[in-house]
């Protein structure tokens, strides 16, 4: 008997991690939900989770006190490109009230958006959201070494050797950073642009990177992430990706596209939007 009872606990559902579970049920990115285990925000079965626990999907899960379905969550995630104007902060809650991103976005049908990684204040460009969060997990980590392009206008015209230097690499306050491709684009006056790119996305590294040579950026437009491509899209302007651009970026990061995305009306569709008004955001489109 007792060697029949412990072959099947063995033969038990080990189940997923719940940060994982979760992030792909689109209720945030799977840091943000490891932060939220740390603080104790997630509850399992009337306990308080803990980071890396396996769940399978039956258990009793709250939310900041709320229960949550699973099941309810479980239709195709929706992926938006969104031309970020400058002036916008890429984050829910601005202690100093300016225009976030969120404010201008339609509400998903299920789960809520998450952007992949984050543009600054100062700058604009496409910015990827979507409510698969471990997509936007694996898009924004360092293992997946996805590309990110950036129309840079710089003051002056850069040297040879501050060109040399940008991709042999610079030693920045959080380590040694560099560019994979540096292009010259030609401009007038004291204005010239450059097209580079990189695999990470590191706070202000751009910027940061021009700085460390002398070189002083006065505007910054990403114009690629990954596969996707801001293309003619206006500042302010978002739309749906293609089934194509789906399935390219699921594919860069070692995913398989979910079955029903390919079916659903809202990730196929290549609609293009322009979003609301800056002071016509409703208190609910804030925390969306």
């Amino acid at each position: 008997m007792k060697r029949a009872r412990a072959k099947r606990t063995s033969t038990r559902p080990l189940g997923e991690r719940i940060q994982k579970v979760l992030a792909e049920a689109g209720f945030g990115s799977r840091r943000e939900i490891e932060r939220w285990v740390a603080e104790g925000r997630i509850t399992v079965d009337g306990r308080r989770a803990v980071l890396g626990e396996r769940i399978v999907g039956t258990e009793r899960i709250l939310i900041n006190g709320r229960p949550i379905r699973l099941k309810r969550w479980a239709g195709a995630h929706r992926h938006l490109a969104y031309y970020k104007p400058a002036g916008e902060v890429t984050t829910r809650d601005d202690p100093e009230n300016r225009p976030t991103v969120f404010d201008r976005l339609p509400r998903p049908s299920h789960g809520r958006w998450i952007s992949i990684g984050r543009l600054d204040l100062n700058t604009s460009g496409l910015l990827l959201l979507t409510t698969d969060g471990e997509l936007a997990h694996r898009l924004m980590h360092p293992r997946y070494a996805v590309s990110r392009e950036y129309a840079v206008r710089l003051l002056g015209s850069p040297s040879d050797e501050q060109l040399r230097t940008l991709s042999q690499g610079v030693e920045l306050e959080d380590g040694p950073a560099h560019f994979e491709s540096i292009e010259v684009r030609g401009g007038s006056g004291r204005n010239t642009w450059v097209h580079v790119t990189l695999r990470e996305g590191r706070n202000r590294e751009v910027r940061r990177m021009f700085e460390a040579v002398g070189l002083t950026v006065s505007r910054l437009i990403r114009v690629r992430y990954g596969p996707v491509q801001l293309g003619r899209m206006k500042r302010g302007q978002m739309r749906d990706l293609t089934a194509g651009e789906v399935a390219s970026l699921y594919e860069a990061v070692g995913l398989g596209e979910p079955a029903s995305a390919s079916k659903s009306k809202e990730t196929s569709s290549a609609k293009v939007t322009r979003s609301a008004p800056k002071g016509r955001a409703s208190r609910a489109s804030r925390q969306r």
